[in-house]
């Protein structure tokens, strides 16, 4: 049996960018993601950080936001411990709070300048802190803000590497973002309020121990459907059996 396999179409038709590409069978005569439920490809290649086109006008069924921290608590954390937390934040009057809190730590991370755009990773970069100034501006109108947490053990972190620490929340608050945009929403992934993180926590009532690991806010979107992101071509990032091995070729050093 002869299997035809089809030729990879770059989504992104600028030629200077790195290619992100996919398959022609997912992808409209127009370049656009086909209609119709998410493949799991699909999902997890167009789950984007979404700023400007949050309905920040439309109402949020909180039933949809509990689906979805539902489905994210069936990701893996260390040793099945389940120390996640989920701050759902919907009153508008707590929502302003922590969005002057999160306003400030990010312009002050990030102070409006005018950046270098001469090439197109500059150009990127510039929409990209566009996007996100116009999100930290209008961040309380955003109808749900959801804060994973985790409990520690102990009070404080622990000393050395943090990776399996946040291993145990981090796959969940993604998962929460895939389940949110497999069911139409928008959701961005933030961590600016972490600078000012005691402000926010004094402002939800968390108890000693409890620390956040991310603001995601969550909306209904504007317009239809996403595209996956440039990225770099995956040769450019793989190594098999040690760092440069095989497909090392083509890294930046």
């Amino acid at each position: 049996m002869t299997v035809t396999v089809p030729v990879p179409v770059p989504v992104n038709t600028d030629p200077t960018e790195p290619q992100q590409v996919l398959f022609p069978d997912v992808l409209s005569s127009s370049g656009a993601l086909s209609p119709g439920p998410l493949s799991p490809d699909e999902l997890l290649t167009t789950t984007r950080s979404v700023r400007r086109r949050l309905d920040t006008s439309r109402p949020l069924d909180l039933a949809l936001v509990k689906e979805c921290v539902e489905i994210a608590q069936q990701a893996p954390n260390g040793g099945n411990t389940q120390r996640w937390h989920w701050l759902v934040v919907a009153d508008a009057a707590l929502r302003c709070r922590i969005a002057a809190v999160y306003r400030r730590a990010f312009e002050a991370r990030n102070p409006p300048a005018d950046l270098p755009a001469d090439t197109p990773e500059q150009v990127a970069f510039a929409r990209m802190m566009r996007s996100g100034h116009h999100l930290a501006a209008r961040l309380h109108e955003v109808p749900v803000l959801v804060i994973p947490c985790l409990r520690l053990r102990e009070k404080e972190f622990p000393a050395g590497s943090q990776a399996g620490l946040w291993g145990s929340l981090l796959p969940a608050a993604w998962s929460y973002m895939l389940a949110a945009r497999a069911r139409g929403l928008g959701t961005a992934w933030t961590t600016a309020h972490l600078d000012a993180e005691e402000e926010v926590a004094a402002l939800l009532g968390l108890p000693e121990g409890v620390r956040q690991g991310a603001l995601i806010p969550t909306a209904h979107v504007l317009g239809e459907g996403f595209r996956p992101a440039p990225r770099r071509p995956v040769e450019s990032v793989l190594h098999l059996d040690g760092w440069g091995g095989a497909w090392g070729g083509g890294l930046d050093g």
